[in-house]
């Protein structure tokens, strides 16, 4: 094991981690007027209400997949009775699905910012450099996934990513493990961390945010008052005022 590993898989996760967990401190300590996704949905709605599901609810499912697939042991899973054949089958399966979900929604979403005016002027160049990164982590985990599960003989990365992974929340980082996994897996793991570092600066953030608030919130009392007569009863006071021409009874 060389410097560049230990450099690639120690010391670089560790800092991302670190700008990750310093960023979202300053950033609700300093920003939080800025802690916002800065809402297009004024300006344009029909392309907004296929992208945006298709591109949240496939980031849920890739969120979910890599939670299971690095977090949680291989022997657990053996455990309950799920083999590795039908693990690599359901996160293959799953996995590719989600990840095109989340490509495709992406994709709709910028060319929305592109081609919507109101929406273009509104994005900032933090916005473009967010989907820059975020694009490429998506394609580099698909083309991964691609290539050793689909056009090549199948790769198990909870022998060697998982457990390198797990060894970093243990603070005994073991870049050994890391030295023979496929080159697509570890540019995949190093754009993955560019972007953890990346999220608290941009509107990502505010995937971190949770309306627990609503929960506790009293009610917003709204009035209504209809100046058509006729649809509600005539509450005591004083007569509408006269039309032009009429005469009214006053009290």
């Amino acid at each position: 094991m060389n410097t560049t590993d230990i450099l690639l898989w120690v010391v670089y996760p560790y800092l991302s981690i670190a700008v990750l967990i310093g960023g979202t401190i300053w950033r609700y300590r300093y920003d939080k007027f800025g802690w916002t996704t800065r809402s297009s949905q004024l300006y344009e709605t029909t392309l907004l209400r296929w992208a945006s599901p298709m591109f949240h609810f496939g980031v849920l499912f890739v969120l979910i997949g890599h939670i299971g697939g690095l977090l949680v042991p291989k022997s657990w899973t053996e455990a309950v009775g799920i083999t590795e054949h039908a693990y690599h089958l359901m996160a293959v399966f799953v996995g590719t699905v989600a990840g095109l979900c989340t490509l495709i929604g992406m994709a709709l979403l910028i060319a929305r910012r592109r081609l919507t005016g109101p929406v273009f002027a509104a994005t900032t160049k933090n916005d473009k450099a967010m989907y820059v990164v975020l694009a490429g982590v998506i394609v580099l985990g698909l083309w991964a996934t691609v290539k050793a599960n689909i056009a090549g003989g199948g790769y198990d990365y909870r022998e060697t990513v998982s457990p390198w992974l797990r060894s970093l929340f243990y603070f005994q980082p073991d870049a050994q493990l890391m030295t023979a996994v496929p080159n697509s897996f570890k540019i995949h793991v190093i754009a993955a961390f560019a972007l953890f570092a990346f999220w608290p600066f941009t509107r990502l953030v505010h995937a971190f945010s949770a309306p627990i608030g609503y929960l506790t919130r009293p009610y917003i009392v709204y009035r209504y008052r209809d100046p058509r007569p006729g649809l509600r009863p005539t509450r005591p006071g004083w007569d509408r005022p006269a039309a032009p021409g009429r005469r009214s009874n006053g009290r």
